[in-house]
């Protein structure tokens, strides 16, 4: 098993053995580790509840326009017939400029995976 950070742990759904047994990987002697995980599984159940509440305020979705069509004529003859999808998602969020780039290389990998089904 693999030891993840602990701001991991919630978005990971792992369970308290899990994350007790990331606190000894970590060097934690048996008892804390124990005690950390005793109080995750207490209260585990209300931070998810939190998390999901704040994670649905801070990414409303405000709009969505979504474009559907068949390419009828290209300068290049094996995209002629190729069908599209176009997706517009307006929603309220504020984004750094690391997030704003995660965000950019997350869609580029779903225009890559899309196109290889092409």
């Amino acid at each position: 098993m693999k030891s993840l950070p602990l701001s991991q742990a919630l978005p990971e759904n792992l369970s308290s053995e899990q994350v007790r047994a990331d606190f000894i990987a970590l060097g934690l002697s048996e008892e804390k580790a124990s005690y950390f995980a005793e109080q995750w599984k207490v209260n585990s159940p209300t931070l998810t509840r939190l998390a999901v509440g704040q994670t649905l305020m801070i990414n409303q979705l405000i709009d969505m326009e979504w474009k559907f069509g068949v390419t009828a004529g290209s300068s290049e003859l094996e995209k002629v017939g190729s069908i599209f999808l176009q997706v517009n998602l307006l929603h309220q969020r504020e984004l750094t400029l690391p997030q704003f780039y995660s965000f950019l290389h997350e869609m580029e990998r779903v225009k890559t995976s899309l196109e290889s089904f092409s």
